[in-house]
């Protein structure tokens, strides 16, 4: 397959283009800025994308086959307070870009979060809900969006609180939410599983989450407190 990946240089970003490109496919990587350091190979193309202008992504759509939206808002303090609205406008380009191009697969990020912040012990949904209600907001109406879109073709991926790590090789996925007792999620595991979306067609205008037990030493109150405070 042809697959644009935006938020290509991001912590799963980079894990979606390793692992499409580990598995054949064709990629063409889309960042908002490009330091000259990105990784080059048979089979990659890099793209400079602004998703917040009207036109950004009109360029970015010939010859793919499926979207894969990794995209996300840095959670800085002011971010968190006032998140742009990369999730919803963006989402709304890049939505028109395809449609333009009729390219009508994607799979987008949201979090399991919009669901429910009821997950994990009462001081990890205190730190979610003071830290990144704003941001769960903003992906709550990213999916009515694309509900609202009959012709598109969406998965909207629902992963807990993201770390950074290799695929595990046993991840979970739910129906729409992660249970009550977990509260993390590996980007190497939600790159394999965006992948497979896209390779099998799963999940078709569905919100499918994805999750897997952590130790304490990444899922307790030391580590979300370090995460929320930088």
């Amino acid at each position: 397959m042809h697959i644009l990946i935006y938020g290509a240089n991001g912590d799963t970003g980079a894990r979606l283009v390793d692992e499409a490109l580990r598995r054949g496919h064709t990629v063409r990587a889309s960042a908002q800025t490009l330091t000259g350091s990105e990784k080059q190979a048979d089979g990659l193309e890099w793209v400079v994308t602004d998703l917040m202008e009207r036109n950004g992504p009109a360029g970015d759509m010939a010859g793919i086959e499926v979207v894969i939206n990794a995209a996300g808002i840095d959670a800085g303090f002011l971010t968190v307070l006032n998140p742009p609205p990369l999730h919803t406008e963006g989402t709304r380009n890049v939505l028109a870009a395809m449609h333009s191009n009729e390219v009508d697969r994607l799979i987008t990020i949201s979090a399991s979060f919009v669901e429910t912040m009821s997950r994990g012990p009462i001081w990890f949904e205190a730190a979610a809900r003071f830290g990144l209600a704003s941001i769960f907001q903003q992906m709550g109406e990213m999916e009515k969006i694309l509900q609202a879109t009959p012709w598109l073709r969406w998965t909207a991926v629902r992963p807990g609180w993201l770390l950074d790590e290799a695929a595990s090789g046993d991840f979970q996925v739910f129906h729409d939410v992660i249970p009550e007792d977990l509260i993390r999620t590996r980007t190497g595991d939600l790159a394999v599983f965006m992948l497979e979306c896209a390779e099998q067609d799963l999940h078709i205008r569905a919100t499918p989450a994805i999750a897997r037990p952590e130790p304490a030493d990444k899922s307790g109150p030391d580590a979300v407190f370090k995460a929320f405070l930088g």
